[in-house]
Order: structure tokens, then sequence, then C-alpha cells
């Protein structure tokens, strides 16, 4: 399958493919006598957990990670791929965290300005800022 046939039927960009490719995260097709990449159809599969995990929040290397282990299940554990999706859930929950505190103090700094046509010589969101 020819990159532009399969960026199609994935539904990703040609440049995508390639940068999947100069990552390690797809294996390297076949040339045809022009040049042009040879895809083998499983390569459908392995992009669409690509897409799917990072969908989920997994970075790359992760993804990278996952696959690997994907290749060859028979010699991984449930647990070593549970630990992944573990490690996301604190690191989402950790950046929740962290959202929610700028959040209360946005909505701190927005209550305290009055929100008129004064100038923002006094404007309590910049000085809020500034100290």
């Amino acid at each position: 399958m020819k990159i532009g046939q399969l960026a199609k039927v994935v539904g990703i960009e040609i440049q995508t493919l390639r940068y999947y490719e100069s990552q390690g995260l797809l294996s390297k097709p076949m040339r045809l006598e022009n040049g042009y990449r040879d895809y083998p159809v499983s390569t459908v599969s392995s992009l669409n957990f690509i897409k799917k995990a990072k969908l989920v929040g997994f970075t790359l290397k992760e993804i990278k990670d996952l696959l690997a282990i994907q290749v060859t299940k028979d010699e991984h554990t449930c647990q070593e791929v549970k630990h992944f999706t573990q490690a996301k859930l604190h690191e989402i929950s950790h950046k929740i965290t962290e959202l929610l505190a700028i959040k209360s103090a946005l909505k701190k700094i927005h209550a305290s300005c009055c929100g008129g046509n004064e100038t923002a010589a006094h404007c309590s969101i910049l000085s809020a800022l500034e100290n």
C-alpha cells in the first residue's frame, strides 16, 4: 500500500506517517522499484493503535514502548501494560489538580476587577499579575 493510500485509509497526513516512521513507531516499509514506500496492510492496525493511544494521552515515546510490548505480547504481562495506564492516570490527576488551582486563581483575579470603562491604570487584574 502506497503512503498516500495508507494516509487516506487511516485518516492522517502523509507527513505524520513519515514522522512516525522516522521515530521508530512504524517499521521501515519495503521500497518499490520506483522508490515508493510499500506498506503492508498490517500497518493500518499499527496506525489505529497509535491514534487511539494518542487519544487517551500517551506520548509517542510511551506509544513506542507499548507497540514494542504489543509485538511480543507473549513475553510480557498485563501488569507491565497496566503500569503504563497507572502512570498516565497519575500524571493526568496531577495536571487536573494544577489546572483547578489555575482556575481558582483566575476566578479570584477576575472577580476582583470591576470591568468598567475606567483606564487600566489601576486594574486589579494587572496589579495581581504584576505583584
